[in-house]
């Protein structure tokens, strides 16, 4: 498993395009997919956070939470941009992060991010979770029915 910063490190082009789709909308934004008890899927949206060379999002209690608490596999997708299908689609581990001082970074990070919607900082029982990659892959279109996309993989194990 690989930080966001060692992707940023080993990958710079491949991260910095993620973080570019991630944040389209200006502000972190995704889906996140983890696995129910069941072994089926669970997709819920989310508000991913970069800072300090990890990737990071408050999860409320829910059941995505304890999904992640149980069995912390995930995929993150980004949400769709208006004028193309350009996409982020990370896969890894998920582990609550409690390192108190980097709460209120992350805290002060998503109030900064969203100042013009005058957001409150997270609850606290919201968990902080560092979302680890394993593998990322990167779909470039030049607009909507593209019909030959650019796909970019990377992988934590080297290859792609």
């Amino acid at each position: 498993m690989h930080s966001w910063g060692d992707v940023e490190r080993l990958r710079p082009d491949a991260a910095a395009q993620a973080a570019e789709l991630l944040y389209a909308f200006g502000v972190g934004l995704a889906f996140l997919g983890t696995v129910r008890p069941d072994g089926g899927p669970r997709l819920h949206p989310i508000c991913p956070l970069l800072c300090d060379g990890g990737l990071y999002a408050f999860i409320v209690p829910s059941p995505k939470r304890a999904d992640l608490l149980r069995d912390g596999r995930y995929a993150l997708h980004s949400f769709p941009p208006v004028a193309n299908e350009d996409a982020a689609y990370l896969t890894g581990m998920a582990r609550p992060a409690p390192d108190p001082s980097l709460r209120v970074r992350l805290s002060e990070q998503f109030v900064a991010e969203r100042a013009a919607l005058g957001v409150k900082p997270p609850a606290d029982t919201e968990q902080v979770f560092a979302f680890y990659v394993d593998s990322l892959l990167l779909t470039r279109t030049t607009g909507h029915g593209d019909p030959a996309p650019v796909h970019t993989v990377w992988r934590a194990t080297g290859t792609g």
